[in-house]
């Protein structure tokens, strides 16, 4: 299983388990992701989602060995992306994510999607998609939303690196905490969030909701486009292939020593 569940006291919690490739959104995780949301919105006894995950890493976005592998066929993993993160922006249930390390490109849009984020202070977050030959296009439709605009122009053309205080200071997470309070944080959130009525709650994230929900998936729909047609170029072509081989892309410049 690529995504573990488990529910206790009102609260299901989807924790991403693919430690080995740092829970890379790959087709499978995905999927699974996709199953066990719709699950615990058909559970009338579910009335918090958290988003959780094994090992150090959060979520470290795109997996690139599957879409390498996958580039013969012109149908890139990356694809799917808006699918999963039409499926939080919709949810009914308050979605609660748990960030206790980094998160990178299209794991930044799990964060977003979700109605609240907790993360450690420690944790660090970067938009890497343009040091790919890439565009975080997909993501945008959640990010944009949440980011005030000069963090945003910064943060998704310099791709730099930023930790968890910088997160929350923009918008990214409701809160950044230390890394031995973050279960007590989250916690807190969850015991907060049952007390609401389920149909309340659900009215309430409407009003919430901008772009709603009609606009948000005709705008997934358009950047998964852009995202596969940049994925595909011989730029994000190359990008993918220098990340994997650990080696500078050909528009780095030669760096003087």
């Amino acid at each position: 299983m690529l995504v573990r569940v488990s529910t206790a006291r009102g609260v299901t919690t989807l924790t991403l388990d693919s430690p080995h490739n740092r829970n890379a959104l790959s087709t499978g995780l995905m999927t699974q992701l996709l199953a066990g949301l719709a699950d615990a919105v058909a559970d009338d006894a579910v009335r918090v989602i958290v988003l959780d995950h094994t090992g150090p890493v959060f979520c470290s976005g795109a997996d690139l060995k599957e879409t390498a592998a996958a580039y013969a066929s012109g149908m890139v993993p990356a694809g799917m992306l808006g699918d999963v993160l039409a499926a939080l922006w919709d949810c009914p249930k308050p979605v609660l994510a748990r960030v206790a390390g980094p998160a990178r490109a299209g794991g930044l849009g799990l964060i977003a999607a979700a109605d609240l984020a907790v993360c450690a202070d420690e944790a660090t977050f970067a938009f890497t998609e343009v040091r790919i030959g890439v565009i975080p296009a997909v993501i945008s439709a959640t990010v944009l939303p949440r980011l005030h605009p000069r963090a945003a122009a910064e943060l998704y053309l310099t791709g730099d690196t930023f930790d968890g205080r910088r997160a929350a200071e923009i918008g990214l997470v409701t809160a950044a905490v230390p890394a031995d309070g973050l279960d007590a944080e989250v916690r807190r959130y969850c015991d907060s969030l049952v007390r609401g009525a389920p149909g309340a709650l659900a009215g309430a994230k409407e009003l919430l909701r901008r772009p709603g929900t009609a606009e948000l998936r005709a705008e997934l729909a358009r950047l998964s486009a852009l995202s596969t047609g940049y994925f595909l170029s011989d730029e994000g072509r190359e990008g993918v292939t220098a990340f994997r081989e650990k080696r500078p892309a050909r528009w780095v410049p030669a760096l003087d020593v």
